[in-house]
């Protein structure tokens, strides 16, 4: 793809993506916490991160701009690790505002398919950006540390909206089971948090995302309704995980010499 029509491309997803958020914080449609019956509020299900956790968002979306500001600089126009995710970043946009729009429709199923195909959106954007290691520290923040939240936050949206488009259709355990079944999926969480560290070569910018996310799940079950211990602990070890594991490989590249790692 030509750089011109790749940045264009980029840029008009973005745009795609605003319009889509002004829906989903109410300024146009209903909150997101509103729409869907409030099958998606911090109170739906055990697996609902308490609402602080959703600040993340104003992060992510300010890398977000400042990435499609940057690939437009003169001296960017022809970076390639901007070339290979061009597409990718742009195509995880489009799913992040088709997102918010179908959960105003009361789509919940949709929402799950859309919110899939971008998990796995940008994973692939993370294979493909490749190793940060020579580029500048703007470029590190804007692209790695920017798409890491970006995937490991998605990462347990995921989880959230599995769970919650599960009981809106009707699946109703007893309290226990329900319990067991979270914890359950915060291990599959974790579980996941640790192949995306192997993956990615402990990338931060996704463990922290992940482990935001977890942690406010905890709060939500041990300061919050509905009220668990059980899946806040669960919530909180998936977290401790995710961190430790994404620092011991993290701490094991830093340890090997450059040519050792260009090797891999």
């Amino acid at each position: 793809m030509p750089d011109r029509v790749r940045q264009v491309v980029v840029t008009a997803s973005a745009v795609f993506m605003v319009v889509g958020t002004l829906f989903g914080i109410g300024l146009i449609g209903t909150p997101v916490e509103e729409s869907a019956g409030g099958s998606l509020s911090a109170t739906a299900t055990l697996l609902a991160p308490a609402v602080r956790a959703f600040s993340i968002w104003s992060v992510i979306y300010a890398g977000l701009i400042a990435y499609v500001v940057w690939q437009w600089l003169p001296a960017n126009t022809t970076s390639p690790r901007a070339r290979r995710i061009g597409v990718l970043s742009a195509l995880s946009m489009v799913l992040n505002g088709a997102w918010l729009l179908v959960t105003q429709a009361g789509w919940l199923w949709v929402s799950v398919a859309v919110i899939i195909a971008l998990v796995v959106t940008l994973g692939g954007l993370m294979r493909r950006l490749g190793s940060p290691a020579g580029v500048g520290s703007v470029e590190r923040v804007l692209l790695d540390g920017t798409f890491g939240l970006y995937l490991g936050w998605v990462s347990i949206a995921t989880a959230a909206n599995i769970t919650a488009t599960l009981v809106a259709s009707g699946l109703t355990p007893s309290p226990d089971i329900a319990e067991l079944l979270a914890v359950a999926v915060l291990a599959v969480a974790a579980v996941i948090g640790v192949v995306l560290a192997r993956l990615l070569d402990g990338r931060w910018g996704v463990a922290l995302a992940m482990a935001w996310g977890l942690s406010w799940i905890a709060v939500g079950r041990l300061a919050g309704e509905p009220s668990s211990m059980l899946a806040g602990a669960a919530a909180a070890v998936a977290a401790a995980v995710v961190l430790t594991v994404t620092g011991l490989i993290w701490l094991r590249r830093a340890g090997q010499p450059v040519l050792v790692r260009g090797h891999h």
